[in-house]
């Protein structure tokens, strides 16, 4: 009988990165629409990404099994 893989959730595998060090990348929000009343500085932060939050990495790595 083979063994059972587990699933890499597909929604996990195209929003996020994983690093060298094990961090998770993540897209910011809040830059898709709606851009005219944003400010020049505000956007530009936005573009750069950010990382998730200790807190929710578990979660995370709980839905890629095998990495990315």
């Amino acid at each position: 009988m083979p063994k059972l893989k587990m699933k890499t959730k597909s929604g996990v595998k195209k929003r996020f990165k994983l690093t060298a060090k094990g961090r998770i990348k993540r897209k910011r929000a809040y830059l898709r629409h709606i851009l005219t009343s944003k400010r020049t500085k505000n956007k530009r932060k936005l573009r750069r990404g950010g990382y998730i939050a200790k807190s929710q990495e578990h979660q995370i790595k709980a839905m890629i099994p095998y990495g990315l």
